[in-house]
């Protein structure tokens, strides 16, 4: 396929370094724009210390970056009653579910063809859990999903890499407060 042909891709960004391997190996197949809502962040200055990294790696690849304003009551109200679940839990997937379902919304409202999250590529997630969320937001949409695993072949240990390239700020909890460690 084209540069010119590729499919145009809404790339759901937890953060910088997530995002630093993953938007690297997308851009070979996708026309990539990175999307940035996390209302689950924890607090506005950890939020901002994300962002700031996140704009490094857009500068980095020379892609757009769409930034959605800090609501971190959204996150609450969609975790009302969840709040005490174990980390990995009923409550993250309500989060991650939260988070594709405003990027599969975006993306089928202005034009894209694909989306999908780095969510993925992070040890603590299990990807079956993310894709199941993101197919069923994909057919109820109407707008393709790319199914993912991008700790598979070193994503992990390859965006760590790109992180120290890159001089990333990265992070030492998911993103809520109820993840951090004690």
């Amino acid at each position: 396929m084209t540069k010119k042909n590729r499919k145009k891709m809404l790339l759901h960004c937890c953060c910088g370094p997530c995002s630093s391997n993953v938007t690297g190996e997308l851009l070979k197949d996708y026309e990539v724009t990175l999307f940035y809502y996390n209302p689950c962040i924890f607090d506005l200055q950890e939020y901002n210390r994300r962002l700031d990294a996140l704009k490094v790696v857009a500068n980095y690849y020379k892609v757009k970056l769409i930034v959605v304003p800090y609501n971190q009551n959204e996150f609450y109200e969609e975790i009302i009653g969840f709040e005490q679940e174990k980390e990995g839990g009923s409550r993250c997937n309500k989060c991650i579910f939260q988070r594709l379902k405003a990027t599969c919304f975006y993306a089928k409202q202005n034009g894209f063809d694909i989306f999908t999250t780095t969510l993925s590529v992070s040890p603590h997630k299990k990807a079956e859990v993310i894709n199941d969320i993101g197919s069923k937001l994909s057919k109820e949409l109407e707008i393709d999903y790319l199914e993912s695993n991008f700790k598979k072949n070193n994503g992990f240990l390859k965006s760590i890499e790109m992180s120290k390239k890159l001089g990333l700020y990265r992070q030492n909890y998911c993103g809520c407060k109820f993840s951090m460690k004690k």
